[in-house]
């Protein structure tokens, strides 16, 4: 990667097998072996298709595109949670990434807040006197003081985003991933998830925010990225990008609306 670098996609695709008329019954199974109806149909989808894309350190860029697009998607790979089918993407060494793709992913449903915390903050590489000193001041974001050693399968989805983004928040990452965090929780949350991205960005953080809110995109982000059917389709300013995805969007629209 060229100096300043932190992504680099080259001809990056993601291809995912899907199973259709697939049957837990072994009687259907056997069937299958005679009749073509009760067999199982495998197809190929693309989700993204020769995507090619430099992303430099302290940028934020929107990821931009109507669902099945491939933007959460491209967030998995550089996550490291997935891999490529083929092409390359070359994250840079050493680089701490902070992710918010699944609600609750890497959580325990088992496990109280303050100890998936404690889990997720030592995946980071954290020790643990460091995140004995971490802890605190996750806990105080999140605002689940009074629920904090409750099982985390008492929390809803807005619970889990907080203590989600109070951990990526608190760990100080170089790469923060983000996928529609403005899709759950009260206003007066959301409002402190973009102050604090702000101040990441403030401080050189590179952020690759998935949104489908064009005031959220343009709130935190200096470059949009629009994605559509698995490819690249538009790479530029944030007023541009979302001109161009709304654009696609009346399209698609004309499209499937029925003619009168």
């Amino acid at each position: 990667m060229t100096p300043g670098t932190v992504i680099e996609a080259r001809h990056l695709s993601k291809h995912f097998i899907l199973r259709r008329n697939r049957s837990p019954e072994l009687k259907v199974r056997v069937l299958s072996m005679v009749h073509r109806k009760h067999r199982e149909q495998l197809e190929e989808f693309e989700a993204l298709r020769d995507l090619s894309l430099t992303i430099r350190a302290g940028e934020a860029i929107g990821l931009v595109g109507r669902n099945g697009s491939g933007k959460s998607t491209l967030l998995r790979l550089v996550a490291g949670l997935i891999r490529p089918t083929s092409g390359h993407l070359l994250v840079a060494r050493a680089a701490r990434i902070g992710t918010m793709v699944d609600i609750g992913a890497g959580f325990h449903s088992e496990l109280t807040g303050r100890d998936n915390a404690r889990l997720t903050a030592s995946i980071y590489g954290f020790s643990r006197t460091e995140i004995d000193a971490l802890l605190p001041g996750i806990i105080e974001y999140s605002g689940l003081e009074h629920f904090i050693d409750q099982p985390l399968k008492n929390y809803s989805s807005g619970m889990q985003m907080r203590l989600g983004f109070a951990v990526s928040a608190q760990v100080e990452p170089d790469i923060l991933l983000l996928d529609e965090i403005f899709a759950v929780g009260d206003a007066e949350f959301q409002a402190k998830c973009l102050a604090t991205i702000q101040g990441l960005r403030a401080r050189g953080k590179t952020i690759l925010f998935v949104s489908h809110s064009p005031e959220a995109v343009t709130a935190v982000c200096d470059r949009v990225c629009v994605l559509d059917d698995g490819e690249l389709r538009f790479d530029g300013s944030v007023g541009e990008g979302l001109a161009f995805y709304d654009g696609l969007r009346q399209s698609a629209e004309r499209i499937v609306r029925p003619r009168r």
